[in-house]
């Protein structure tokens, strides 16, 4: 795989980011008003313990992310049925390098959003406690759950017909964060929604990066988000190799 070709490649996904600033709204847009709804809508109805929105920001960051790599499964889908892809697959350039470029500009647009919804909720009073071990931590993790998600949105892109097949498919990247610890303690839910908010990828992630920022306990939380994370991101890597190595449709 060569690094002028991903670079290339990288830069060819910014112009195209620049030049649909309308998703790059939408990807920013979507989580402030998430945040700003459930801290002053819903905000009274919880009892996490503690300050509501200290709780419910490490949710909305993750939900960002997840929104934010679900576009990518919809901008690979559009280079799909426009025959982009087949064009790259019969190019004298790595097959690597086309990949690599969709998940290189997944991860800064994500990380773009990501950073301006942290900043909105430290103007609303959102406070950390984390020292520099814990942002790390809460940086390594993010990173893992982003390129995990990004690839599963180039497989979804990759493997569905349509743009909007593709945003269907890579739904769950927005939905599960809101059956998880994302907003309320799973421990409030009834005994079936409970049970899976407790084992699904989402609800370790987010209690990993909470505990790290705030300060609260992180148990085994870390462990099991990144045993999940990494073995979801290999299997959806893999999935994309084989789907964009296989013969042009003409």
């Amino acid at each position: 795989m060569s690094v002028i070709e991903s670079t290339i490649m990288l830069r060819r996904d910014f112009k195209h980011s620049v030049r649909n600033s309308g998703t790059l709204f939408a990807a920013l847009f979507f989580p402030v008003i998430m945040l700003l709804m459930f801290v002053y809508v819903f905000g009274g109805a919880f009892s996490a313990g503690g300050t509501y929105l200290n709780y419910v920001v490490p949710g909305i960051l993750v939900l960002t992310m997840g929104y934010s790599t679900s576009q990518t499964a919809v901008t690979v889908a559009t280079d799909v049925t426009q025959g982009v892809m087949n064009r790259f697959r019969t190019m004298a350039i790595s097959r690597g390098s086309v990949l690599t470029g969709q998940l290189l500009g997944s991860v800064l647009r994500t990380i773009v959003s990501t950073v301006a919804v942290l900043l909105v909720a430290l103007l609303m009073g959102f406070e950390p406690h984390a020292g520099l071990g814990g942002w790390l931590g809460a940086l390594g993790m993010s990173v893992l759950l982003v390129v995990g998600m990004t690839w599963v949105g180039v497989a979804f892109g990759l493997w569905v017909k349509s743009p909007s097949g593709a945003a269907f498919a890579a739904f769950p990247l927005v939905f599960l964060p809101y059956i998880s610890s994302a907003f309320a303690p799973p421990t409030t839910m009834p005994g079936p929604m409970r049970a899976f908010a407790d084992v699904q990828p989402m609800t370790p992630v987010i209690e990993s990066i909470r505990g790290l920022m705030t300060g609260t306990p992180v148990g085994d939380h870390v462990l099991a988000a990144v045993i999940w994370w990494v073995v979801i991101g290999v299997a959806a890597y893999l999935w994309a190799r084989r789907l964009f190595g296989r013969d042009p449709v003409r």
